[in-house]
């Protein structure tokens, strides 16, 4: 499956969950799959977690985080 294709599965509506990205069909936002695989949850066991979730889902969720940050300026904060 190439990019694009895994990207028309992450889709963003006003009216499912204040229009933050979400799986099509679900309202499993990208920041909680990502938080889940952050936080050392495996692919498998997010996805025995939510038997509806695909391979090519979770694949969707890093590569729409991978986009994202590739099109945003940072600048570092003095601390």
């Amino acid at each position: 499956m190439n990019d694009e294709e895994l990207l028309e599965r992450i889709v963003c509506d006003p009216k499912v969950m204040a229009g933050k990205p979400v799986i099509r069909g679900t309202r499993l936002t990208v920041d909680f799959i990502l938080g889940l695989l952050a936080h050392g949850m495996t692919e498998e066991e997010v996805r025995a977690e939510y038997p509806g979730l695909s391979k090519e889902d979770i694949q969707a969720c890093l590569l729409f985080a991978t986009r994202t940050l590739k099109d945003t300026d940072f600048m570092p904060l003095a601390v």
